[in-house]
């Protein structure tokens, strides 16, 4: 559906040239929901304006339904971008218009007859809850709402992809959650492919089914959203990870905990999350296990349960007490003190 080859986007300022996207490569399944998650100044906002051509890549080709965007004429362009929405941050609202407007015009102006557009504003007001709003000015709507309007302007060109630049990140928690159901019932009612950037680990754990974690404009890590969760490769995934269990021990702690037996971080995914593994192992092997700090989630459609354990016993028992986790479903990885804070 989406899918960007070698995209690279270079800025020149005097002499000096920044790459703001360095040589990334992504393809979004038709009817998913992709997340691209990453610090400030990792790229991603540049990466995903350039899906639809707002910003054009330096090099490399961005293809949507396998046509190549960045070889079509002006024209061209233009009536394929009225099959891409976008929606954004600070919700880019006409101030001086209603709500019907902001969703109206934008439809007026590409061709749309007015029955049709009457029928449209109406149509996905009452999708996004806001059917009594019609009339309203922006100056007179919570924010959560606006971004509600934003949602319904794009909804109403019917796009086949919907992209999200920071959707969420002017929104108080809960407005945040009522907007992510939102944008999982668009996904599942009209199967919109949905390109999601952010840096809150809790909106890919919400909704995304794939991710792909940016750093100085690259793309480090990318896969299902259960396997970078499961088992994070780079650091800084698993600073975004740790950010949504908090389950850092104090180092005294380890250090006393280490002298007998070993740490480690246990993952348990769908079905294994409601195993009794960690609780035979004691009756199997010579082995204490001990939870030092845990909490289970939910990743898109299925539980996620994490935990730091200390297993108390010789190394040859609990070697084999590892090995017995892993047979039954549970990731295991040994406890990294801390993980390096990200600075920038």
């Amino acid at each position: 559906m989406i899918r960007l080859e070698n995209i690279t986007k270079t800025y020149k300022s005097g002499g000096t040239v920044t790459k703001a996207v360095d040589d990334v490569s992504i393809q979004v399944e038709k009817g998913s929901i992709y997340g691209v998650i990453g610090y400030s100044g990792a790229g991603k906002s540049t990466l995903v304006r350039m899906v639809n051509l707002l910003e054009r890549p330096t090099d490399g080709k961005v293809f949507i339904n396998d046509i190549e965007l960045t070889s079509l004429s002006t024209g061209k362009l233009q009536k394929t971008r009225q099959r891409i929405g976008m929606i954004f941050q600070s919700f880019n609202l006409l101030k001086t218009g209603t709500v019907y407007q902001n969703i109206a015009i934008p439809l007026k102006l590409t061709g749309v007859p007015k029955k049709e557009i009457e029928a449209r504003v109406d149509k996905y007001l009452e999708i996004v809850g806001l059917s009594d709003k019609h009339e309203a000015y922006p100056s007179e709507l919570s924010g959560g709402q606006k971004q509600r309007v934003a949602i319904a302007r794009a909804l109403a060109h019917e796009p086949e992809v919907l992209l999200c630049d920071e959707a969420t990140s002017a929104l108080d928690p809960d407005t945040t959650e009522s907007i992510l159901t939102l944008l999982e019932q668009i996904n599942r009612d009209f199967g919109i492919t949905i390109l999601l950037i952010t840096h809150e680990m809790h909106v890919v754990q919400k909704i995304c089914h794939e991710v792909a974690v940016m750093e100085n404009g690259k793309v480090i890590e990318q896969g299902r959203v259960v396997d970078i969760f499961s088992k994070p490769e780079t650091t800084t995934s698993k600073r975004f990870v740790q950010s949504l269990f908090q389950d850092e021990l104090p180092k005294s702690l380890v250090s006393r905990l280490k002298e007998r037996g070993q740490i480690v971080n246990l993952s348990f995914i769908g079905e294994s999350s409601g195993s009794p593994a960690l609780a035979l192992v004691s009756k199997k092997f010579d082995v204490y296990p001990s939870i030092l700090a845990g909490n289970i989630t939910q990743l898109k459609d299925q539980p996620f349960g994490r935990l730091v354990v200390h297993l108390d016993g010789e190394a040859e028992e609990t070697a084999r007490a590892v090995a017995f986790l892993e047979e039954n479903g549970v990731v295991v990885e040994g406890y990294v003190q801390e993980v390096e804070a990200h600075v920038g």
